[in-house]
């Protein structure tokens, strides 16, 4: 990949579903090693736009995906587009967690299994790497053979990140992701994403604007399935440039 380019860039994206248009002409290049967020009113096509990155939204006949959206400069609409290997980029964290039922140690490992890894050792090397990532090795190191389900609901949601960055993905996409949590778990998460934009680019869909504040580089305002604006977040929050998104960010529109 050329230096420089964005890792996600995408170019004239409509979605079509049950011959409703959900998103317009969408044309973004996400920064690299940054937080976007997609802010935007409820039923603006925010998680849509989020699935067309990981091609969760072209699964049913009734959507039509035309457009492009290009991951390190491979377009995955593209008709050979091999799907498994795309998701595999991406790591999902979606609104509520969802541990696989079985023991913690085997949720992390499930991604490098499917992918080849056989080898225990390196199981288990992958498996403390990525919870040390997400702050929870101290907290399970002692019990990696007990159920998942046991955890907190905040636990389990640091365990489904870790679960999705032991297959390495390229880019991080967070629906939601901690409007299940408590306080204090919401700022684990938020502190963990901050940190993991070192070596990832992260998309999050968030209706929280608060939240968008504190952890977003940049924000995409989606209104009506279109971008209204995108920018800096000080920018697109503070001085925004286009009535409807002062109103938003003024919380007359929800």
């Amino acid at each position: 990949m050329p230096t420089g380019q964005p890792h996600i860039q995408i170019k004239d994206l409509n979605v079509i579903i049950e011959g409703k248009p959900i998103l317009k002409n969408i044309n973004l290049e996400v920064p690299n090693n940054s937080i976007t967020s997609i802010i935007g009113p409820s039923g603006c096509g925010k998680t849509t736009l989020l699935k067309t990155l990981n091609r969760l939204v072209d699964d049913s006949a009734d959507v039509q995906v035309t457009g492009s959206v290009l991951v390190n400069g491979e377009d995955i609409y593209a008709p050979d587009a091999e799907v498994t290997h795309i998701r595999k980029k991406m790591g999902l964290l979606s609104q509520r967690p969802f541990p696989l039922p079985m023991s913690i140690f085997d949720n992390i490992a499930y991604g490098p299994k499917i992918h080849g890894v056989r080898d225990r050792k390196k199981l288990h090397a992958i498996v403390e790497r990525q919870l040390k990532n997400v702050g929870l090795w101290q907290e399970v190191k002692d019990r990696l053979d007990a159920s998942a389900t046991k955890l907190s609901i905040g636990q389990q949601q640091r365990l489904c990140l870790a679960r999705g960055l032991a297959v390495e993905p390229e880019i991080i996409l967070g629906d939601e992701s901690t409007s299940a949590l408590d306080p204090i778990s919401t700022q684990v998460i938020e502190d963990l994403l901050v940190q993991l934009k070192q070596d990832y680019t992260i998309v999050l869909v968030t209706h929280i604007l608060r939240q968008a504040r504190r952890v977003s580089d940049y924000i995409v305002f989606l209104c009506d399935g279109e971008v209204v604006e995108f920018g800096p977040s000080q920018d697109v929050l503070l001085n925004p440039q286009h009535e409807i998104t002062k109103q938003y960010v003024k919380g007359f529109i929800s």
